[in-house]
């Protein structure tokens, strides 16, 4: 049941030719923010950049064996529950981390006003409009990204470099795809997110775990931050509470992973 993965080169360069396809999308169809397809269009058109290369690849050359390829058999409800879960807890220790961040790096006052913009474009008006956000912000990254950094690079790298390279050169590249602010924030779950599909041998558990984080992300943010009043003083003791109380939850689920 393991795993195919790519050849070595060929994963690195499918992950790396999609990495600069989503950033150069980013670049070309920033207009189309304010156009018909409106931010969360945008939002999809910049992720399925990302995996087309590799897409294509599998396509091209493992038609008929792709899904083995990316680790997608499931590995059990057990998992895939537990998985779901530790989306969450790390969710509440991301908050912590962040906010211990915060108290020694202040984001610039223009990249919280920038993340206040996002949300308020993908506030939806009606249950139909949520779904498509919670698609958009949640469900579409979360495939692609995991699909392309722990589906296809990861194995690639394992098979020359070794496990702890293998998890730590992927978790980079997924670091660097984000922003510089949350680049330790990505770096600290991307850890997660690799220990955990080599733990299970499967991608499923990544993009559920990835997915309700995102989900948790978006849905929280309108009780988290009020855009009409000024930052918050640093909190750093919420910042280690937070943090002990999500790595400890994500410690007790990950026994019970079988």
């Amino acid at each position: 049941g393991e795993a195919r993965p790519l050849p070595f080169a060929t994963g690195v360069a499918v992950s790396l030719l999609g990495i600069g396809a989503m950033l150069a999308t980013a670049f070309f169809a920033a207009p189309t923010v304010h156009g018909p397809l409106g931010f969360r269009g945008f939002l999809v058109i910049c992720e399925a950049a990302l995996l087309l290369p590799a897409a294509l690849v599998l396509l091209l050359t493992r038609a008929s064996s792709w899904r083995a390829t990316l680790g997608l058999p499931a590995r059990g409800e057990t998992a895939l529950l537990v998985s779901a879960g530790l989306g969450a807890t790390l969710w509440v220790a991301s908050l912590g981390l962040l906010e211990l961040q915060y108290a020694v790096w202040p984001p610039a006052p223009g990249y919280i006003e920038g993340f206040r913009r996002v949300h308020e474009m993908l506030r939806p008006h009606g249950l139909l409009d949520a779904l498509y956000s919670v698609l958009a912000i949640a469900l579409v990254p979360a495939f692609c990204e995991e699909a392309l950094i722990r589906g296809v690079l990861l194995p690639s790298l394992r098979t020359r470099l070794g496990v702890f390279l293998a998890v730590g050169l992927s978790t980079l590249a997924f670091a660097l795809m984000h922003d510089a602010y949350r680049m330790p924030f990505t770096f600290a779950v991307g850890i997660a997110l690799g220990a955990l599909r080599l733990r299970t041998g499967s991608l499923v558990p990544c993009l559920l775990a990835h997915a309700s984080l995102n989900t948790l992300t978006f849905a929280a943010a309108p009780f988290l931050d009020d855009p009409t009043g000024p930052l918050p003083d640093p909190r750093p003791l919420l910042g280690l509470l937070l943090l002990a109380a999500g790595g400890l939850a994500t410690f007790f689920l990950w026994t019970r992973l079988p």
